[in-house]
């Protein structure tokens, strides 16, 4: 899974480190999750502790987006068969399907495949019936990937938008209230237009605490976020929108454009959505294999949030008090986290939260003996081809070129220079960042 592996596993700590992220990712995998969730006997698929009448449907159609979909859809063709009629999902990482098109999409910036995607599926919703059960295949990435523009907002504005939001620094809640006031499919509308057939989310979770209404910008669930809340985060984040998407906005905040549907529209009646696999489902399997090797495994939390180089520094000294004083575990203990950290950008280099994670936290951290890992779980970090890194203070210099790597935000380019790049490619997954500290004599 990690390409470069060879390369990267300097040491023992280094290897159980690396085995981590493999083990995590692995465990993360849709295809494995949906195996485990979804069981198809007769007439009757069971999801989870559901269990649907496919002969009560006229006709079974799929649609979603993201980065795990189609690996995602070509398990619900396994599971359905010829009893499954039609589908389109959009992706950037395709497979092979037999009844479900799959279109390739650009993330993190929308294209043109992707927005004639979601205007196909925007099209099959609507001729859905009350006789039609729509399964929605949906994981981290959707929201790049379906772009579906209103009325007036061209593709173009859209893309400069996402851009500046995503440098910008705001958490992804902000980006996705922003990108829900401006989508014919986001914010609930995708089911509403779908409605009165019964829709099945069956999700793939890239976001804290599972938000339905993040995922993938929360196109099956209700939505109380308003256009107000839209021009707020532009203004909180000093983005001037193209004058049709500020117009657009504008309108809504006066009410002069329908909200995205709240929890009382009917088609929400008619929706039920099953989290199949998350974040916390790679921390476990991380866990199990840091403890198969023999250390204590710690998972910090699932939810981290914030600058990635503020969180680094949160990380590296925990791991140098468990180092000094066996606190709050004694070495050789690895530590796991999870969640999606972000980067304001300030300078012009590239790199992403992850790789800047692991430089911080090798300038924070004082002593010998202590790996740091960071990955984001689909294959690519923020601006790069890479997935993260991993480094210690023997890999890296920690000197002034690194601090001048560091605020010129250009992560990858120091670490890639020294070997400590993670490289995967994608990864069929998505379940946010994957951080491991391994801290243990053996480092040095």
């Amino acid at each position: 899974m990690i390409h470069n592996r060879d390369r990267l596993a300097r040491t023992a700590a280094h290897e159980v480190a690396l085995e981590c992220i493999e083990a995590g990712i692995e465990a993360a995998r849709p295809a494995r999750a949906m195996r485990a969730a979804l069981e198809r006997s007769g007439s009757e698929l069971r999801i989870e502790d559901t269990t649907l009448d496919l002969d009560a449907y006229d006709e079974i159609a799929v649609l979603g987006g993201g980065k795990a979909a189609a690996g995602m859809a070509r398990v619900v063709e396994e599971s359905l068969g010829d009893r499954l009629d039609e589908g389109v999902v959009v992706t950037n990482d395709p497979a092979e399907t037999e009844r479900i098109r799959v279109v390739e999409g650009s993330h993190p910036t929308p294209d043109e495949a992707g927005m004639e995607g979601a205007r196909e599926e925007l099209a099959l919703a609507e001729r859905a019936s009350e006789d039609t059960l729509v399964l929605c295949v949906l994981s981290g990435g959707g929201s790049a990937l379906l772009p579906a523009p209103v009325e007036g907002v061209g593709l173009g504005e859209l893309q400069s938008l996402t851009e500046a939001l995503l440098a910008s620094g705001a958490t992804i809640e902000e980006i996705n209230a922003v990108r829900k006031h401006l989508s014919a499919l986001k914010g609930g509308r995708l089911a509403t237009t779908a409605a009165p057939a019964t829709v099945v989310g069956l999700l793939v979770s890239d976001v804290v605490e599972n938000d339905l209404g993040t995922i993938a910008s929360g196109p099956i669930v209700p939505d109380e976020s308003t256009h107000g809340d839209a021009l707020t985060v532009l203004e909180r984040y000093a983005i001037d929108p193209a004058p049709a998407i500020r117009t657009h906005l504008d309108s809504g905040a006066a009410g002069e454009q329908p909200e995205t549907p709240d929890g009382e529209h009917p088609a929400f009646g008619r929706t039920q959505v099953h989290v199949l696999a998350d974040g916390f489902t790679a921390l476990e399997a991380a866990r199990s294999t840091a403890d198969d090797r023999g250390y204590t495994p710690v998972i910090l939390s699932s939810r981290v949030e914030g600058e990635a180089r503020e969180a680094a520094k949160t990380h590296a000294a925990i791991a140098e008090e468990a180092r000094a004083t066996g606190n709050p575990a004694d070495s050789p203990v690895v530590f796991l986290s999870g969640g999606e950290t972000t980067v304001t950008m300030r300078g012009d280099g590239r790199g992403g939260p992850n790789q800047e994670f692991v430089l911080s936290g090798t300038l924070t951290i004082d002593s010998d003996g202590i790996v740091l890992a960071s990955v984001d779980t689909d294959g690519s970090d923020g601006a790069s081809d890479a997935a993260g890194a991993i480094a210690d203070r023997v890999t890296l210099d920690t000197g002034e070129r690194a601090r001048e790597a560091l605020a010129d935000n250009d992560a990858y380019s120091y670490l890639a220079g020294r070997g400590a790049v993670i490289e995967t490619g994608p990864t069929g997954t998505n379940v946010n960042d994957l951080r491991v500290l391994v801290v243990d004599d053996s480092a040095r």
